[in-house]
Protein backbone atom coordinates (compact mmCIF):
# COMPACT_ATOMS: atom_id res chain seq x y z
CA UNK A 1 0.00 0.00 0.00
CA UNK A 2 1.28 3.14 -1.22
CA UNK A 3 1.70 6.70 1.25
CA UNK A 4 0.15 9.39 -0.09
CA UNK A 5 2.34 12.24 0.02
CA UNK A 6 0.64 14.63 -1.56
CA UNK A 7 -2.02 15.28 1.17
CA UNK A 8 -2.34 18.62 3.35
CA UNK A 9 -1.23 18.57 7.19
CA UNK A 10 -4.96 19.04 7.71
CA UNK A 11 -6.43 16.26 5.69
CA UNK A 12 -3.50 13.81 6.83
CA UNK A 13 -4.06 14.95 10.96
CA UNK A 14 -8.00 13.88 9.97
CA UNK A 15 -6.76 10.72 8.78
CA UNK A 16 -3.84 9.92 11.72
CA UNK A 17 -5.92 11.66 14.74
CA UNK A 18 -9.33 9.61 13.63
CA UNK A 19 -6.61 6.21 13.14
CA UNK A 20 -5.43 6.65 16.83
CA UNK A 21 -8.83 6.46 18.35
CA UNK A 22 -8.69 2.90 19.08
CA UNK A 23 -5.72 3.17 21.16
CA UNK A 24 -7.66 4.21 25.20
CA UNK A 25 -3.77 4.83 26.88
CA UNK A 26 -5.51 8.12 27.48
CA UNK A 27 -9.04 9.32 27.85
CA UNK A 28 -10.78 10.28 24.29
CA UNK A 29 -12.54 13.14 23.64
CA UNK A 30 -13.03 15.98 21.05
CA UNK A 31 -15.39 18.99 20.07
CA UNK A 32 -16.05 21.12 17.20
CA UNK A 33 -17.08 24.57 18.30
CA UNK A 34 -16.65 27.96 16.33
CA UNK A 35 -15.82 31.25 18.04
CA UNK A 36 -18.92 33.56 18.59
CA UNK A 37 -20.01 36.41 19.85
CA UNK A 38 -19.66 36.55 23.55
CA UNK A 39 -17.32 33.77 24.03
CA UNK A 40 -13.78 33.08 24.59
CA UNK A 41 -12.10 30.88 22.79
CA UNK A 42 -12.73 27.45 20.38
CA UNK A 43 -12.48 24.15 19.98
CA UNK A 44 -11.24 21.71 17.17
CA UNK A 45 -11.84 18.28 17.26
CA UNK A 46 -9.20 16.41 15.65
CA UNK A 47 -7.21 14.35 17.73
CA UNK A 48 -7.56 15.83 21.47
CA UNK A 49 -8.18 13.68 23.87
CA UNK A 50 -8.07 14.26 27.47
CA UNK A 51 -5.11 12.51 30.54
CA UNK A 52 -5.29 13.38 34.19
CA UNK A 53 -1.94 14.76 36.15
CA UNK A 54 -1.23 13.23 39.24
CA UNK A 55 -2.64 16.15 40.91
CA UNK A 56 -6.39 15.17 39.30
CA UNK A 57 -5.86 18.18 36.41
CA UNK A 58 -7.62 16.87 33.34
CA UNK A 59 -4.47 18.06 30.47
CA UNK A 60 -5.62 18.03 26.55
CA UNK A 61 -3.35 16.24 24.44
CA UNK A 62 -2.80 15.82 20.64
CA UNK A 63 -3.25 12.06 20.41
CA UNK A 64 -2.15 11.06 16.49
CA UNK A 65 -0.31 8.55 15.13
CA UNK A 66 2.79 8.80 13.15
CA UNK A 67 1.63 6.98 10.40
CA UNK A 68 -1.35 4.31 9.95
CA UNK A 69 0.67 2.26 7.66
CA UNK A 70 1.80 -0.43 9.36
CA UNK A 71 3.83 -4.02 8.17
CA UNK A 72 1.69 -6.46 10.72
CA UNK A 73 -1.25 -7.70 9.89
CA UNK A 74 -3.07 -8.02 13.30
CA UNK A 75 -6.75 -8.83 12.31
CA UNK A 76 -8.08 -6.69 15.00
CA UNK A 77 -6.78 -3.73 13.70
CA UNK A 78 -7.75 -0.87 11.48
CA UNK A 79 -4.51 -0.26 10.05
CA UNK A 80 -3.55 -3.93 8.87
CA UNK A 81 -1.35 -4.44 6.08
CA UNK A 82 -4.12 -6.11 4.91
CA UNK A 83 -6.61 -3.09 4.53
CA UNK A 84 -7.17 -1.21 1.31
CA UNK A 85 -7.62 1.94 3.21
CA UNK A 86 -5.68 5.47 2.74
CA UNK A 87 -2.27 5.38 4.05
CA UNK A 88 -0.26 8.49 4.86
CA UNK A 89 2.29 9.56 6.93
CA UNK A 90 3.53 12.62 9.05
CA UNK A 91 7.47 13.95 9.38
CA UNK A 92 8.52 14.90 12.38
CA UNK A 93 8.69 18.23 11.39
CA UNK A 94 5.14 18.40 11.00
CA UNK A 95 4.76 16.67 14.28
CA UNK A 96 6.30 19.44 15.58
CA UNK A 97 5.15 21.93 13.98
CA UNK A 98 1.61 20.94 14.53
CA UNK A 99 2.26 20.51 18.20
CA UNK A 100 3.72 23.57 19.32
CA UNK A 101 0.74 25.77 16.80
CA UNK A 102 -1.74 23.95 18.98
CA UNK A 103 0.56 24.59 22.17
CA UNK A 104 0.23 28.14 21.30
CA UNK A 105 -3.65 28.33 20.34
CA UNK A 106 -4.08 26.66 23.97
CA UNK A 107 -5.59 23.43 22.51
CA UNK A 108 -3.36 21.04 24.12
CA UNK A 109 -1.16 21.03 27.04
CA UNK A 110 1.00 17.70 25.40
CA UNK A 111 1.68 15.16 22.89
CA UNK A 112 0.61 11.93 22.26
CA UNK A 113 2.34 10.09 19.78
CA UNK A 114 1.59 6.47 18.24
CA UNK A 115 2.11 4.83 15.13
CA UNK A 116 2.19 2.15 13.03
CA UNK A 117 5.32 0.17 12.07
CA UNK A 118 6.45 1.44 8.64
CA UNK A 119 9.56 -0.62 7.39
CA UNK A 120 11.04 -1.98 10.35
CA UNK A 121 10.62 -0.97 14.12
CA UNK A 122 13.99 0.53 13.97
CA UNK A 123 13.05 2.80 11.23
CA UNK A 124 9.60 3.77 13.02
CA UNK A 125 11.25 4.02 16.67
CA UNK A 126 14.15 6.21 15.24
CA UNK A 127 11.32 9.00 13.47
CA UNK A 128 9.47 8.93 16.93
CA UNK A 129 12.67 10.18 19.04
CA UNK A 130 13.60 12.55 15.77
CA UNK A 131 10.38 14.11 16.97
CA UNK A 132 10.68 13.98 20.48
CA UNK A 133 14.22 15.25 20.27
CA UNK A 134 13.50 18.13 18.20
CA UNK A 135 10.45 19.26 20.49
CA UNK A 136 12.65 19.02 23.58
CA UNK A 137 15.92 20.99 21.87
CA UNK A 138 15.35 22.67 19.28
CA UNK A 139 11.17 24.01 19.98
CA UNK A 140 12.03 23.96 23.99
CA UNK A 141 8.97 22.64 24.47
CA UNK A 142 8.44 21.97 27.90
CA UNK A 143 4.78 20.11 28.04
CA UNK A 144 3.54 16.66 28.48
CA UNK A 145 5.07 13.87 25.99
CA UNK A 146 3.69 10.55 26.05
CA UNK A 147 4.51 8.00 23.15
CA UNK A 148 4.28 4.49 22.50
CA UNK A 149 7.41 2.13 22.10
CA UNK A 150 8.11 -0.15 19.42
CA UNK A 151 8.32 -3.77 20.18
CA UNK A 152 11.20 -5.26 18.59
CA UNK A 153 12.84 -2.00 18.36
CA UNK A 154 16.67 -1.17 19.05
CA UNK A 155 17.13 -0.53 22.71
CA UNK A 156 19.33 1.87 22.64
CA UNK A 157 16.70 3.82 20.85
CA UNK A 158 13.74 3.18 23.44
CA UNK A 159 16.40 4.59 26.23
CA UNK A 160 17.25 7.86 24.35
CA UNK A 161 13.40 8.36 24.14
CA UNK A 162 12.67 7.47 27.68
CA UNK A 163 15.23 10.29 28.65
CA UNK A 164 12.97 12.89 26.56
CA UNK A 165 9.35 11.96 27.12
CA UNK A 166 7.38 11.53 30.32
CA UNK A 167 5.09 8.48 29.86
CA UNK A 168 5.81 5.54 27.55
CA UNK A 169 3.81 2.32 27.01
CA UNK A 170 3.63 -0.61 24.87
CA UNK A 171 0.54 -2.20 24.03
CA UNK A 172 0.51 -6.33 25.35
CA UNK A 173 -2.93 -6.10 22.92
CA UNK A 174 -4.02 -9.45 24.36
CA UNK A 175 -3.85 -11.35 27.57
CA UNK A 176 -2.31 -14.46 26.58
CA UNK A 177 0.40 -15.60 23.84
CA UNK A 178 -1.93 -17.85 21.94
CA UNK A 179 -4.33 -15.26 21.44
CA UNK A 180 -1.21 -12.74 19.83
CA UNK A 181 -0.62 -16.01 18.07
CA UNK A 182 -3.95 -16.27 16.61
CA UNK A 183 -4.71 -12.35 16.00
CA UNK A 184 -1.22 -10.65 15.64
CA UNK A 185 1.00 -12.93 13.88
CA UNK A 186 3.82 -10.56 13.47
CA UNK A 187 4.08 -9.75 17.41
CA UNK A 188 5.28 -11.73 20.46
CA UNK A 189 5.24 -11.42 23.77
CA UNK A 190 8.94 -11.90 24.10
CA UNK A 191 9.06 -8.69 21.84
CA UNK A 192 6.37 -6.93 23.96
CA UNK A 193 8.11 -7.67 27.38
CA UNK A 194 11.45 -7.21 26.60
CA UNK A 195 11.37 -3.61 25.98
CA UNK A 196 8.71 -3.31 28.51
CA UNK A 197 11.60 -4.79 31.36
CA UNK A 198 13.82 -2.46 30.07
CA UNK A 199 11.66 0.76 30.48
CA UNK A 200 10.64 -0.47 34.11
CA UNK A 201 14.67 -1.13 35.02
CA UNK A 202 15.12 2.13 33.20
CA UNK A 203 12.38 4.21 35.35
CA UNK A 204 13.84 2.49 38.67
CA UNK A 205 17.36 2.88 38.11
CA UNK A 206 16.80 6.45 37.43
CA UNK A 207 14.77 6.76 40.92
CA UNK A 208 17.28 5.39 42.84
CA UNK A 209 19.52 7.76 41.91
CA UNK A 210 16.88 10.39 43.62
CA UNK A 211 16.49 11.01 47.28
CA UNK A 212 12.58 10.64 46.35
CA UNK A 213 13.67 7.13 46.31
CA UNK A 214 14.65 6.54 49.83
CA UNK A 215 11.28 7.56 50.80
CA UNK A 216 8.48 5.63 53.06
CA UNK A 217 5.20 6.06 51.98
CA UNK A 218 2.08 3.72 53.34
CA UNK A 219 1.29 1.25 50.80
CA UNK A 220 -1.75 -1.19 51.09
CA UNK A 221 0.10 -4.69 51.71
CA UNK A 222 -1.12 -6.56 47.99
CA UNK A 223 -2.02 -9.39 50.47
CA UNK A 224 -4.08 -7.49 53.39
CA UNK A 225 -7.12 -9.38 54.11
CA UNK A 226 -8.77 -6.19 56.13
CA UNK A 227 -5.04 -6.23 58.13
CA UNK A 228 -3.23 -3.08 58.68
CA UNK A 229 -1.18 -1.16 56.01
CA UNK A 230 2.33 -1.66 55.97
CA UNK A 231 5.57 0.91 54.66
CA UNK A 232 6.55 -0.09 51.06
CA UNK A 233 9.88 1.45 49.52
CA UNK A 234 8.90 3.45 46.02
CA UNK A 235 6.76 6.55 46.27
CA UNK A 236 4.82 6.98 43.10
CA UNK A 237 4.19 3.63 41.60
CA UNK A 238 0.65 1.60 41.83
CA UNK A 239 0.41 -1.93 42.34
CA UNK A 240 1.46 -2.38 45.97
CA UNK A 241 3.70 -5.46 45.16
CA UNK A 242 5.97 -3.93 42.40
CA UNK A 243 8.90 -5.90 42.48
CA UNK A 244 11.95 -3.86 44.20
CA UNK A 245 15.04 -3.78 42.05
CA UNK A 246 17.30 -1.79 45.22
CA UNK A 247 20.61 -3.10 43.29
CA UNK A 248 19.77 -2.24 39.64
CA UNK A 249 21.39 0.95 40.03
CA UNK A 250 24.39 -0.01 41.24
CA UNK A 251 24.78 -3.09 38.41
CA UNK A 252 26.22 -0.70 35.78
CA UNK A 253 23.43 -1.89 33.35
CA UNK A 254 21.62 1.72 33.82
CA UNK A 255 22.93 4.88 32.51
CA UNK A 256 21.98 8.25 33.28
CA UNK A 257 21.42 10.91 31.04
CA UNK A 258 24.72 13.48 31.47
CA UNK A 259 22.22 16.28 31.32
CA UNK A 260 20.12 14.84 34.60
CA UNK A 261 16.98 13.81 32.64
CA UNK A 262 14.88 11.44 34.66
CA UNK A 263 14.09 8.39 32.50
CA UNK A 264 10.04 7.99 31.87
CA UNK A 265 9.11 10.02 34.76
CA UNK A 266 5.23 9.63 34.74
CA UNK A 267 5.89 5.76 34.31
CA UNK A 268 5.09 3.27 31.75
CA UNK A 269 1.16 2.11 30.82
CA UNK A 270 -0.34 -0.67 28.43
CA UNK A 271 -3.54 -1.67 27.11
CA UNK A 272 -4.95 -5.16 26.62
CA UNK A 273 -8.26 -5.81 24.12
CA UNK A 274 -11.28 -7.24 25.84
CA UNK A 275 -13.31 -9.54 24.18
CA UNK A 276 -11.22 -10.27 20.63
CA UNK A 277 -10.01 -13.84 22.43
CA UNK A 278 -12.04 -16.09 24.67
CA UNK A 279 -9.95 -15.46 27.53
CA UNK A 280 -12.11 -14.90 30.86
CA UNK A 281 -12.37 -11.81 33.17
CA UNK A 282 -10.21 -13.85 35.71
CA UNK A 283 -7.17 -14.72 33.24
CA UNK A 284 -7.49 -10.66 32.42
CA UNK A 285 -7.23 -9.68 35.96
CA UNK A 286 -4.62 -12.19 36.51
CA UNK A 287 -2.15 -10.40 33.57
CA UNK A 288 -3.36 -7.34 34.68
CA UNK A 289 -1.86 -7.95 38.56
CA UNK A 290 1.12 -9.53 36.93
CA UNK A 291 1.82 -6.41 35.39
CA UNK A 292 1.73 -4.44 38.09
CA UNK A 293 3.55 -6.50 40.58
CA UNK A 294 6.35 -7.51 37.90
CA UNK A 295 6.83 -4.98 36.11
CA UNK A 296 5.61 -1.74 38.05
CA UNK A 297 3.00 -0.74 35.60
CA UNK A 298 1.48 2.71 36.18
CA UNK A 299 -1.90 1.48 34.42
CA UNK A 300 -3.15 -1.00 32.63
CA UNK A 301 -6.03 0.28 30.65
CA UNK A 302 -8.80 -2.39 29.00
CA UNK A 303 -10.35 -1.30 25.71
CA UNK A 304 -13.62 -3.17 24.75
CA UNK A 305 -13.27 -4.92 20.93
CA UNK A 306 -15.01 -3.02 18.36
CA UNK A 307 -15.31 -5.19 14.88
CA UNK A 308 -13.60 -2.88 12.45
CA UNK A 309 -12.89 -5.91 10.02
CA UNK A 310 -14.29 -8.95 8.77
CA UNK A 311 -11.72 -12.35 9.33
CA UNK A 312 -13.53 -15.88 10.91
CA UNK A 313 -10.91 -15.83 13.47
CA UNK A 314 -12.56 -12.49 15.26
CA UNK A 315 -15.73 -13.24 17.22
CA UNK A 316 -19.41 -12.22 16.34
CA UNK A 317 -20.85 -9.60 18.75
CA UNK A 318 -24.39 -9.31 18.17
CA UNK A 319 -25.00 -6.99 21.27
CA UNK A 320 -22.01 -4.53 20.44
CA UNK A 321 -18.68 -4.01 21.84
CA UNK A 322 -18.45 -5.62 25.23
CA UNK A 323 -18.50 -2.04 27.55
CA UNK A 324 -20.09 -3.54 30.19
CA UNK A 325 -17.31 -6.04 30.42
CA UNK A 326 -14.69 -3.10 30.09
CA UNK A 327 -16.68 -1.05 32.91
CA UNK A 328 -15.83 -4.29 35.04
CA UNK A 329 -12.42 -4.87 34.23
CA UNK A 330 -11.76 -0.96 35.10
CA UNK A 331 -13.94 -0.94 38.90
CA UNK A 332 -11.59 -4.33 39.48
CA UNK A 333 -8.40 -2.93 37.98
CA UNK A 334 -9.06 0.11 40.51
CA UNK A 335 -9.36 -2.56 43.35
CA UNK A 336 -6.24 -3.63 42.99
CA UNK A 337 -4.17 -0.94 42.61
CA UNK A 338 -6.09 1.42 45.49
CA UNK A 339 -7.60 -0.95 47.52
CA UNK A 340 -5.33 -3.85 48.54
CA UNK A 341 -7.84 -6.53 46.64
CA UNK A 342 -6.22 -9.32 45.02
CA UNK A 343 -7.17 -10.77 41.60
CA UNK A 344 -8.09 -13.99 43.73
CA UNK A 345 -10.50 -12.66 45.67
CA UNK A 346 -12.26 -11.01 43.03
CA UNK A 347 -13.25 -14.30 40.79
CA UNK A 348 -11.54 -17.45 40.79
CA UNK A 349 -11.57 -20.70 38.22
CA UNK A 350 -14.77 -21.43 39.63
CA UNK A 351 -15.90 -17.91 39.37
CA UNK A 352 -14.10 -16.63 36.28
CA UNK A 353 -16.33 -13.93 35.20
CA UNK A 354 -17.58 -10.81 37.30
CA UNK A 355 -21.26 -10.69 37.91
CA UNK A 356 -23.34 -8.60 35.46
CA UNK A 357 -25.78 -6.69 38.10
CA UNK A 358 -22.84 -5.99 40.97
CA UNK A 359 -19.53 -4.08 40.94
CA UNK A 360 -16.88 -6.00 42.25
CA UNK A 361 -16.18 -4.84 45.21
CA UNK A 362 -20.39 -5.07 46.40
CA UNK A 363 -20.53 -8.38 45.06
CA UNK A 364 -16.99 -9.62 46.77
CA UNK A 365 -18.91 -7.80 49.50
CA UNK A 366 -22.00 -10.07 49.88
CA UNK A 367 -19.93 -12.88 49.25
CA UNK A 368 -18.02 -12.11 52.73
CA UNK A 369 -20.40 -11.10 55.13
CA UNK A 370 -18.76 -13.35 58.00
CA UNK A 371 -16.52 -9.75 57.90
CA UNK A 372 -19.53 -7.38 58.01
CA UNK A 373 -20.83 -4.94 59.92
CA UNK A 374 -17.47 -3.20 60.31
CA UNK A 375 -17.81 -0.49 63.06
CA UNK A 376 -16.93 2.51 61.65
CA UNK A 377 -15.48 4.18 64.58
CA UNK A 378 -13.16 1.75 65.33
CA UNK A 379 -11.85 -0.44 61.98
CA UNK A 380 -8.82 0.30 60.69
CA UNK A 381 -7.79 2.18 57.24
CA UNK A 382 -7.80 -1.49 55.11
CA UNK A 383 -11.00 -2.61 56.83
CA UNK A 384 -12.62 0.97 56.07
CA UNK A 385 -11.78 0.50 52.08
CA UNK A 386 -13.09 -2.73 51.71
CA UNK A 387 -16.92 -1.62 52.71
CA UNK A 388 -18.77 -0.43 49.48
CA UNK A 389 -19.07 3.19 49.10
CA UNK A 390 -16.27 3.91 50.89
CA UNK A 391 -12.69 5.19 48.91
CA UNK A 392 -9.40 6.55 49.83
CA UNK A 393 -10.76 10.01 50.88
CA UNK A 394 -13.43 9.29 52.67
CA UNK A 395 -11.82 6.52 54.89
CA UNK A 396 -8.81 9.10 55.35
CA UNK A 397 -11.48 11.43 56.39
CA UNK A 398 -12.92 9.23 58.68
CA UNK A 399 -9.51 8.51 60.50
CA UNK A 400 -9.23 11.78 60.67
CA UNK A 401 -12.71 12.98 62.22
CA UNK A 402 -12.68 10.52 64.65
CA UNK A 403 -10.11 11.38 66.82
CA UNK A 404 -12.15 14.06 66.94
CA UNK A 405 -15.27 12.39 68.22
CA UNK A 406 -17.37 9.66 67.75
CA UNK A 407 -19.13 9.81 63.95
CA UNK A 408 -22.39 8.47 63.32
CA UNK A 409 -24.57 8.15 60.21
CA UNK A 410 -25.19 11.57 58.92
CA UNK A 411 -21.45 12.26 59.91
CA UNK A 412 -20.22 9.86 57.42
CA UNK A 413 -22.55 11.23 54.21
CA UNK A 414 -20.94 14.86 54.82
CA UNK A 415 -17.21 12.97 54.89
CA UNK A 416 -18.18 11.71 51.12
CA UNK A 417 -19.14 8.00 51.59
CA UNK A 418 -21.74 6.76 49.38
CA UNK A 419 -24.65 5.56 51.77
CA UNK A 420 -26.93 3.80 49.74
CA UNK A 421 -23.85 1.23 49.40
CA UNK A 422 -22.21 1.53 52.61
CA UNK A 423 -25.31 1.54 55.28
CA UNK A 424 -25.69 -2.02 54.89
CA UNK A 425 -22.26 -3.09 55.48
CA UNK A 426 -20.96 -0.58 58.84
CA UNK A 427 -22.28 0.17 62.18
CA UNK A 428 -22.23 3.57 64.16
CA UNK A 429 -21.19 3.13 68.01
CA UNK A 430 -22.55 -0.64 67.82
CA UNK A 431 -25.67 -0.25 66.01
CA UNK A 432 -26.89 -0.51 61.81
CA UNK A 433 -29.13 2.03 60.42
CA UNK A 434 -32.62 1.49 61.62
CA UNK A 435 -34.48 -1.16 59.01
CA UNK A 436 -31.26 -2.33 57.76
CA UNK A 437 -30.51 -5.92 58.24
CA UNK A 438 -27.60 -7.83 57.63
CA UNK A 439 -29.18 -10.30 55.45
CA UNK A 440 -27.80 -11.27 51.62
CA UNK A 441 -30.96 -11.80 50.14
CA UNK A 442 -32.25 -8.51 51.38
CA UNK A 443 -28.86 -6.50 50.88
CA UNK A 444 -28.37 -8.58 46.97
CA UNK A 445 -32.25 -7.08 46.43
CA UNK A 446 -31.42 -3.68 47.08
CA UNK A 447 -28.30 -2.78 45.39
CA UNK A 448 -28.93 -4.76 42.58
CA UNK A 449 -31.51 -2.27 41.63
CA UNK A 450 -29.43 0.69 41.35
CA UNK A 451 -26.94 -1.57 39.60
CA UNK A 452 -29.72 -2.43 36.87
CA UNK A 453 -29.94 1.54 36.33
CA UNK A 454 -25.90 1.85 35.50
CA UNK A 455 -25.82 -1.06 33.56
CA UNK A 456 -28.85 -0.09 31.27
CA UNK A 457 -26.92 3.29 30.75
CA UNK A 458 -23.36 1.51 30.07
CA UNK A 459 -25.03 -0.45 27.68
CA UNK A 460 -27.31 1.82 25.82
CA UNK A 461 -24.92 5.37 26.12
CA UNK A 462 -25.68 6.06 22.49
CA UNK A 463 -29.36 5.56 22.72
CA UNK A 464 -31.41 9.07 23.51
CA UNK A 465 -34.96 8.70 24.37
CA UNK A 466 -37.48 10.57 26.03
CA UNK A 467 -37.61 9.80 29.79
CA UNK A 468 -41.08 9.84 31.88
CA UNK A 469 -41.57 9.93 35.53
CA UNK A 470 -42.69 6.54 35.53
CA UNK A 471 -39.53 4.95 33.54
CA UNK A 472 -38.34 1.77 35.02
CA UNK A 473 -34.97 1.73 32.76
CA UNK A 474 -36.13 -1.27 30.94
CA UNK A 475 -37.46 -0.44 27.74
CA UNK A 476 -36.17 -3.07 25.13
CA UNK A 477 -35.48 -0.47 22.18
CA UNK A 478 -34.25 2.68 21.56
CA UNK A 479 -36.55 5.75 19.77
CA UNK A 480 -36.69 6.26 15.93
CA UNK A 481 -33.78 8.48 14.59
CA UNK A 482 -36.90 11.16 14.18
CA UNK A 483 -37.45 11.17 17.38
CA UNK A 484 -33.79 11.65 18.44
CA UNK A 485 -33.67 14.39 16.41
CA UNK A 486 -36.97 16.33 17.85
CA UNK A 487 -35.64 15.70 21.55
CA UNK A 488 -32.21 17.00 20.87
CA UNK A 489 -34.17 20.06 19.67
CA UNK A 490 -36.55 19.96 22.14
CA UNK A 491 -39.53 19.58 20.41
CA UNK A 492 -41.42 16.24 22.34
Amino acid sequence: MLIQENLSTGEKLKILSDAAKYDVSCTSSGVKRKGKAGHLGNAHEAGICHSFAADGRCISLLKILMTNQCIYDCKYCVNRCSNDTLRTSFTPEEICGLTMEFYRRNYIEGLFLSSGVLYSPDYTMERIFQVVLKLRNHYRFNGYIHVKAIPGASPELIRQTGFLVDRMSINLELPTAEGLRKLAPGKTREKILQPMRQIQQGIWGSRSLTADFKDEVLRISPDCGGGAARPVRGAGFSGGAALLHKDFALSGNFQPDPSGRPFVPAGQSTQMIVGATPENDFQMMSVAQALYRNFGMKRVFYSAYVPVNEDSSLPALPGGPPLLREHRLYQADWLLRFYGFRAEELLSEDRPNFNVFLDPKCDWALRHLELFPVEVNRANYAQLLRVPGMGVKSARRILAARSQGRLDFGDLKKLGVVMKRAVYFITCSGRMMEGVRLDQDYITGCLVGDERRAVWDIEHKDCYRQLSLFDDMKLSACSSGENQVMAERGEI
